[in-house]
């Protein structure tokens, strides 16, 4: 089956392609192209968008900017993002990584979309051509959404405060038996004083571990004073079960990779 691709010199002008049956947007090709390969024949038309703004890193006054075709490589290499830089890495190798880009991650299924988990834990805000909303709203109805991504925007994290981490089977480029991303603020004396932690594979799309970071309010980052947090870390989770690992396993690791990510 061929599959015909339509050029757009913007967003606007290609929503209202994208509302046809059958259409899907293209940016890096790293889900809608293999899945065509695979012999997927819902989709007969691709659209995408020449813009060279969807491809740009803006990073001022503490604030982030990523248009949606910005690749993975993109981020791993810019001098500005390396706390970001293991989220990107976590995508791929490097042939993928200079493929996809933050825009297709936000809609990758589970066990895929490692960055995604990285944006939602810094309560990114997601811009489409309809207006802005917060990552986690954009996540729960993204089955439905028929609106290009144009960007994300968030606060731009300090290395120290923003921890990321990614378990595979297959190192270094594996698909996740899981992935944790968590942003912690802590007060003078080294206790929690805002926590945001969002998880890889414990549902069909990233979500955020809300018990956990509630236990973590308040806590120094210690063994002892860490256990509620991890033992509330299952808390309304459903992992999914693929090859790669059962829901059981998924379930019995996360409290495990969750106190190493934090006693870091």
């Amino acid at each position: 089956m061929s599959l015909a691709l339509q050029t757009f010199p913007t967003v606007k002008d290609a929503n209202a392609a994208l509302q046809a049956s059958g259409t899907r947007y293209l940016g890096g090709g790293t889900l809608v192209v293999r899945a065509a390969n695979e012999g997927d024949v819902s989709v007969s038309d691709l659209v995408r968008v020449a813009d060279p703004d969807l491809a740009r890193i803006a990073v001022s006054g503490g604030k982030v900017k990523l248009g949606a075709s910005v690749t993975m490589a993109a981020i791993a290499r810019h001098p500005e993002l390396a706390a970001l830089a293991p989220a990107a890495r976590a995508v791929g190798g490097p042939a993928i990584r200079n493929m996809a880009t933050v825009g297709g991650n936000l809609f990758a299924p589970a066990p895929y979309g490692d960055f995604a988990v990285a944006l939602l834990a810094l309560d990114a805000a997601v811009v489409t051509a309809n207006g802005e909303m917060p990552i986690e709203t954009f996540l729960a109805g993204r089955d439905r959404s028929r609106a290009i991504v144009a960007a994300v925007e968030f606060s731009l994290p300090k290395t120290e405060s923003f921890r990321f981490l990614k378990v595979s089977r297959v190192k270094p480029k594996g698909i996740s038996v899981l992935s944790i991303a968590a942003l912690l603020q802590r007060s003078a004396d080294g206790t929690v004083a805002s926590a945001s932690i969002a998880l890889g594979c414990m549902a069909d799309r990233p979500m955020r571990a809300k018990a956990a970071e509630n236990a973590l309010l308040g806590c120094k980052l210690t063994s002892e004073e860490i256990a509620p947090a991890l033992a509330a870390a299952g808390e309304g989770i459903t992992p999914i079960t693929d090859p790669i690992a059962s829901a059981w396993y998924r379930a019995e690791v996360l409290p495990v990779h969750l106190g190493r990510l934090l006693l870091s």
